[in-house]
């Protein structure tokens, strides 16, 4: 397993007209968490792009408990529970770090493709990146 945190400032800008932060920013505050997870143990993901490597999202879910509200701080876990293969899984837990509340949780799930779309296994580069977690 392999468990990575984040963190990220609620801009106005992520807020709808109630205060609260709009449903599908969540699911980008996932992005960003996921390409620091990348980023924390050595990968790019325009490098792996650049290999002809591709992970599109193929199922996304995020279950809102309570809405984290403009100039929040929020921490972000995210986890790998699972060796990555073909499929990757990433899980995710938003928490206010003021009062350490959770407010939102999911996952996405990532299949490996080439440029065209077809399934593929991953590179051995990106395997190897979490061989001492699993």
């Amino acid at each position: 397993m392999y468990i990575f945190s984040s963190s990220i400032k609620v801009f106005y800008r992520d807020v709808d007209q109630m205060g609260v932060v709009y449903y599908t920013r969540y699911f980008e505050y996932f992005e960003q968490a996921r390409t620091e997870l990348f980023n924390s143990i050595g990968l790019n993901w325009s490098e792996i792009e650049k290999d002809g490597y591709y992970l599109p999202v193929v199922s996304a879910f995020c279950k809102y408990k309570r809405g984290a509200e403009f100039e929040d701080k929020l921490l972000i876990k995210t986890k790998l529970m699972e060796k990555p293969g073909v499929r990757v899984k990433f899980d995710y837990e938003i928490i206010r770090e003021t009062d350490e509340l959770a407010l939102a949780a999911g996952y996405t799930m990532h299949g490996f493709t080439d440029h065209n779309g077809k399934p593929v296994r991953p590179p051995t580069y990106f395997q190897n990146a979490f061989k001492k977690y699993f």
